[in-house]
């Protein structure tokens, strides 16, 4: 980026935007990253599926950025919203009843993605204060949702899955489980075991993000052969939010 940034965080408001998060999607998760899926309109170039209709689109747009300006997303689904889907996207892969009987504000996030040029800087920064602001308006109490590693050999990575089971392991009442048929065991190397830097270095940084704000990790992992992914599901409590970090959720200041 040769260029000083103009920020703007919002929701889409219309089928344009809309169709500029499904391109943005589509150059990372299809073009980068090898994934596919029914929807998938590849004359177009848009990563899409059923589910965009009932989510809100929250969008990270760059004014001063030639072409799109929209260089971040991210989907957001609400209860009521899930309502009227029929379910949460992630429901194929995991049994959410422990979350969704908890009588609790529930908030899936998924599609989670940022523009190769904007990586390492404060984008995602700027797309979690747009997130601050939507969980305090809809008073979110629980924040969860798929993260992917890249590939579906999961002896490739034991050592992070493994990690993350022994170490983030989330508590039993909000524990949710990969469905069986399609649960991937994560306890695959016995903790004295684990390279630890090993383990850090080939998890992907939004899920590091979400651990370092006190999230945690279901039971199992899901192998996404359409996305070409190892998908674990993350889940972070509003009331055990890392203290330090927390301010995020009350647009404190940055930690």
């Amino acid at each position: 980026m040769t260029h000083c940034p103009e920020f703007e965080t919002r929701l889409a408001e219309n089928e344009d935007d809309l169709r500029a998060a499904q391109a943005l999607r589509y150059r990372v998760f299809v073009s980068e990253l090898g994934g596919e899926g029914d929807l998938v309109d590849h004359n177009e170039k848009l990563e899409k599926d059923r589910f965009d209709p009932f989510f809100d689109h929250m969008l990270l747009l760059d004014h001063a950025r030639t072409g799109s300006p929209v260089v971040g997303v991210y989907r957001l689904l609400r209860c009521d919203q899930a309502a009227d889907a029929g379910q949460f996207y992630s429901e194929d892969e995991y049994d959410l009843t422990k979350l969704k009987t908890s009588g609790r504000r529930l908030l899936e996030l998924g599609r989670s993605c940022v523009d190769a040029d904007y990586r390492g800087g404060t984008a995602l920064f700027q797309l979690w204060n747009g997130l601050a602001d939507y969980v305090k308006a809809h008073q979110i109490e629980v924040l969860f949702g798929v993260a992917s590693f890249h590939g579906t050999d999961a002896q490739a990575l034991a050592q992070p899955l493994s990690f993350l089971h022994h170490r983030y392991l989330a508590p039993e009442d909000i524990r949710v489980r990969a469905r069986d048929g399609h649960f991937q065991s994560m306890d695959l190397i016995p903790e004295n075991q684990i390279d630890r830097k090993q383990a850090i270095m080939k998890t992907p940084q939004l899920i590091k993000a979400y651990l370092r704000l006190g999230g945690v990790v279901a039971e199992g992992a899901f192998i996404d052969h359409a996305f070409n992914t190892t998908d674990v599901c993350l889940i972070m409590d509003t009331e055990r939010l890392n203290a330090r970090q927390a301010n995020l959720y009350t647009k404190g200041n940055a930690a």
